[in-house]
């Protein structure tokens, strides 16, 4: 049986960003890690990338240099599974591909104690198709790092159909000893964060086509309180994300709302890595920079699509974004994908800058009054169509004046 007692050694398999810092994750709270990629030289790229994070840290006398040594010295590397072979706990962080994934469980479920935990660090995947290559799928779920992964408070805990109890219980616990604000979520696309993020993705996309430019949406949702904007946000994760999956998988050109993205791509312009995606960035700044060119190009996609431009208020972007995040809430509620509106809160305050002093996107709709809430959606679907379909918990809940966080 999984305890937290019994989490000794773990095994991180990925030397890219992400493995990265969850490897520092452990580290930083004393367990040992062996660091599996099957290419060294990414290992040892890694490893120095971490001593220069702590040489930082010393700089800045966060800890002495006796410190950084010894949490260096807690990594050991290798490029074969069977140096796995005595883990407790095992976090799989390469790139989003299913087959790789699967085949990465596979040798894992081979080269591993029978008792240790076995976790992926996918962001969308489906934990039970991945769970699917092992013979031990009690012991598989999802471990949902937040990038950076060293410095950002969220973890979400992804409960497969076969996780048992208590690895889940086992996992919220190292969650919580590694400094993480663990939240349990069910095994759905994005499960909580990222399926609501792309609702709120969306409408922040459509309100550009029709009308409003990224830097008027960033700063209104920025002065509704958010730490960042949408559109500063893909410059920061990497514009070329999505418009290299969209290739791979041979639809490049996508709908309409990332037409503006591909742009972008095409010219270079792939975010705060390059100097330039929907800002502009100086040279070893960090700091957004309004791009008047975005703003023209931003128009010609909307022409190019057929939309007809309108003057469109900050009041209508935060409503539309901010709800829509409240409606697919409501939503992974109704499903179980959630085990309580605080906990849907939690993901948002601490993974994706929602502002705490406003509690949550569940919280903020409470405060608002859930019947007005109700009235402004079904406002905005008589106008805008499906996509404004009201959850059932939302209707229930408004029309028997209750609400969705605790008193």
């Amino acid at each position: 049986m999984a305890s937290f007692e019994n989490i000794k050694h773990v095994g991180v398999i990925g030397a890219g960003t992400m493995g990265r810092g969850i490897v520092m994750n452990f580290i930083n709270a004393g367990y040992p890690v062996t660091w599996l990629d099957v290419n060294g030289e990414m290992l040892d790229k890694g490893v120095d990338e971490i001593r220069n994070v702590y040489k930082r840290s010393v700089a800045q006398q966060r800890f002495d240099e006796a410190e950084a040594k010894a949490r260096v010295d807690r990594v050991s590397t290798t490029q074969d599974y069977n140096d796995l072979n005595d883990m407790d706990l095992v976090v799989e962080a390469v790139y989003e591909n299913m087959d790789l994934k699967k085949k990465i469980f596979g040798d894992l479920d081979k080269a591993v104690k029978q008792d240790a935990i076995l976790a992926t660090n996918t962001s969308y995947l489906d934990i039970d198709e991945i769970a699917s290559a092992t013979q031990r799928p009690s012991q598989v779920l999802g471990l949902h790092f937040f990038s950076p992964a060293h410095i950002m408070k969220l973890l979400e805990v992804v409960r497969g159909k076969a996780t048992a109890q208590d690895v889940m219980d086992t996992c919220l616990a190292v969650g919580k000893k590694i400094g993480k604000e663990a939240v349990l979520a069910g095994n759905c696309h994005g499960f909580i964060g990222n399926r609501m993020l792309e609702k709120y993705s969306r409408q922040a996309r459509l309100l550009m086509l029709e009308g409003a430019t990224p830097w008027q949406i960033d700063t209104a949702l920025q002065g509704f309180g958010m730490a960042m904007g949408p559109y500063r946000m893909y410059d920061v994760v990497g514009v070329d994300l999505g418009w290299r999956s969209r290739q791979l998988a041979g639809v490049g050109r996508g709908e309409p709302v990332v037409w503006l993205d591909n742009k972008l791509c095409e010219m270079g312009r792939f975010g705060q890595k390059s100097g330039h995606g929907f800002y502009k960035y100086e040279p070893g700044s960090r700091q957004a920079i309004h791009d008047p060119e975005t703003d023209m190009m931003a128009r010609e996609v909307a022409e190019e699509a057929g939309y007809t431009q309108r003057d469109i208020g900050d009041e209508e972007i935060v409503e539309r974004c901010i709800l829509a995040l409240v409606n697919e809430g409501a939503r992974i509620l109704d499903e179980g994908f959630a085990e309580s509106a605080e906990d849907i809160d939690r993901v948002y305050r601490f993974g994706y800058g929602f502002p705490a002093e406003r509690g949550g996107p569940m919280a903020y709709a409470d405060s608002l009054g859930l019947d007005k809430v109700l009235a402004k959606i079904r406002e905005f679907e008589s106008d805008q169509g499906d996509f404004w379909k009201p959850a059932a918990g939302l209707v229930k809940r408004a029309e028997a004046g209750e609400r969705f966080t605790k008193a």
